[in-house]
């Protein structure tokens, strides 16, 4: 890589994996352990990081490594994987030719045929997809549990008779299946404990639901307790809080820009944010993923030309981005980030959906992981459904800004009010995470998360596997690639009583299909190690482990103890 004076390693630089903040394209070849040794005194970069690297603009804005990983897609796998997707294709269009002529039934949604003429309701070719490849998995989504989303959970068995197209419930239950989908990070959706109880004590006295909005006849003692604390919790001046958390994105982005505003998207932004991005009206330019040279390009742009036409100044610019990635694995680079912001004084919108709780030592976010200042944030946007175990979610910030939310969103005027039990199960957690329920339980349970965290992520390196995403994320995407792997990773793992969540396009690129586990700190070290096990076994069996480099210890490395050794395709 030539290097500029821009990209050129400065003095405690930190070392990444990510290439521009990009995966590697095709010329992102992996270097040899070899060529690494040769610039390791040059560079100060592990072996792995050799991989794909990444000069920051400005390696003193990170007070500690900065490692992520996106390792390249092998060529043959990448041959072999649209060949897949090319033969499902073809026997798709076949089955549909023979459904045509009745030959074979088809239970889709369809128009009749008197409404023919008339404006379609199914789109044939999207349903296409539909069909042909996702009714071949769909026994591995939407698996009802009939327990607490603990450590362990417990599955209803269910059986189809007609190839996926409808189910038939057995009556019998998979007991002590591992959990390992859900976003249950600091372990708070349990059914014991003092969470539990605060909430049953709370139901008796409040019951179940509130029957209005928060500006009318649904504002609780317990609300207003419950924004305060979350205020203090993140360390802003006012927080706001919401019943859903998909409508605290769709809802609240046009409350606070409009038509001659511009907004900023990283290109894998939750569908919540896109949402709210197209109904606010604002003009909308994507940067590529955590690419902070994209970013400082269009914000140039934007300042230099202005709006189209007329080329007056845009009224607002909005950065909007997410703590951690939740198909990616991936977090924000958020000191760069900010930097850019202040430089070109933008405003700035962050979805702390899966890293509020899950990351920064004191479990408050993405803000505490990189120990910056939260004033540097305008809207630090979040949700209560993951590492608090309850529902909803929050924005906060100056009390300008809230104050203004709750005369202006939609979702404070319309949305009913946030039920009782859930608000004092946010409470309780957050008190227990902030350590004011006199026990340091939530400070171990953040760090129990950390540790299982790069436990994991390790070992699953160890055995072959490509992982994607950032050493510190509790989400862990390992990639299956090939279609037919997608259902036969999640059947097996059920099997050997692990559940798992198996992605595949259009959720993702048509050719990085993925497994993606969520740790908690609820999973003992018994327990992964279980898991591990299993899927190294299902990994053999399925020819999963598609890594080039397999991780040995080493002790010739200062910040980490691990290289890469090269493996013969």
């Amino acid at each position: 890589m030539t290097e500029s004076p821009a990209t050129k390693p400065a003095a405690g630089e930190v070392c990444q994996r990510v290439k521009n903040g990009l995966k590697p394209e095709s010329n992102g070849l992996l270097r040899s352990l070899h060529r690494c040794h040769e610039r390791q005194h040059k560079r100060h970069c592990h072996p792995e990081e050799e991989e794909v690297h990444t000069s920051s603009h400005d390696g003193s804005l990170y007070n500690q490594p900065f490692i992520e990983s996106f390792e390249e897609t092998p060529m043959l796998v990448a041959v072999l994987t649209y060949m897949g997707y090319g033969i499902l294709t073809i026997f798709g269009y076949l089955r549909d030719f023979l459904r045509h002529w009745k030959i074979e039934s088809c239970h889709i949604a369809r128009e009749r045929e008197e409404h023919k003429d008339f404006v379609p309701l199914y789109q044939d070719f999207e349903n296409f997809y539909t069909r042909n490849l996702y009714m071949r998995i769909r026994d591995n989504c939407s698996r009802p549990i009939c327990s607490a989303p603990g450590a362990k959970m417990d599955l209803l068995e269910r059986v189809s008779q007609d190839y996926n197209w409808t189910f038939e419930y057995t009556g019998r239950a998979l007991l002590d299946v591992i959990n390992l989908g859900s976003y249950n990070y600091l372990g708070f959706a349990e059914n014991t404990g003092p969470c539990v109880d605060s909430a049953a004590e709370v139901t008796m006295k409040y019951g179940v639901g509130v029957a209005s909005t928060r500006q009318e006849m649904g504002n609780l003692d317990s609300h207003e307790e419950m924004e305060k604390l979350m205020a203090k919790f993140l360390g802003v001046e006012s927080a706001m809080t919401f019943g859903m958390g998909f409508a605290t994105n769709s809802m609240n982005i046009p409350a606070l820009v409009g038509k001659g505003c511009l907004i900023l998207s990283d290109e894998l932004n939750h569908a919540s944010l896109v949402l709210g991005a197209r109904l606010s009206g604002s003009t909308i330019r994507v940067f590529k993923h955590n690419n902070m040279l994209s970013l400082e390009k269009l914000l140039r742009e934007a300042i230099v030309h202005g709006q189209p036409r007329t080329h007056r100044p845009w009224k607002k610019i909005l950065i909007v981005v997410e703590g951690i990635y939740s198909m990616e694995g991936s977090i924000v680079r958020l000191p760069e980030v900010i930097a850019l912001k202040k430089r070109y004084r933008a405003y700035l919108y962050i979805d702390e959906a899966h890293s509020i709780g899950a990351l920064g030592l004191r479990g408050r976010g993405v803000v505490d992981y990189f120990g910056l200042d939260p004033s540097d944030v305008d809207v630090m946007m979040g949700t209560l459904t993951k590492s608090f175990g309850a529902a909803g979610g929050y924005i906060a910030g100056k009390r300008d800004l809230i104050e203004y939310l709750r005369s202006h969103s939609h979702s404070a005027a319309y949305a009913t009010s946030m039920s009782p039990p859930v608000v004092e199960q946010i409470i309780t957690s957050m008190k227990c995470i902030m350590g004011e329920d006199g026990t340091t339980i939530g400070l171990e349970r953040v760090r129990q998360l950390a540790e299982n965290t790069v436990y994991f992520r390790k070992r699953l390196r160890e055995m072959g596997f490509i992982i994607y995403g950032n050493d510190d994320s509790p989400v862990v995407p390992m990639m299956l690639y090939m279609p037919a792997k997608i259902g036969a990773f999640g059947r097996e793992m059920l099997k050997r009583n692990i559940g798992v969540v198996v992605v595949g396009f259009p959720a993702t690129p048509i050719i990085e299909s993925r497994a993606r586990f969520c740790i908690s700190a609820a999973h003992t070290r018994e327990i992964l190690d279980k898991a591990l096990s299993v899927i190294s076994e299902v990994g053999d069996l399925l020819q999963l482990k598609y890594s080039r480099h397999r991780i040995q210890p080493s002790l010739a490395r200062p910040l980490d103890d691990n290289v890469y050794e090269d493996i013969d395709d």
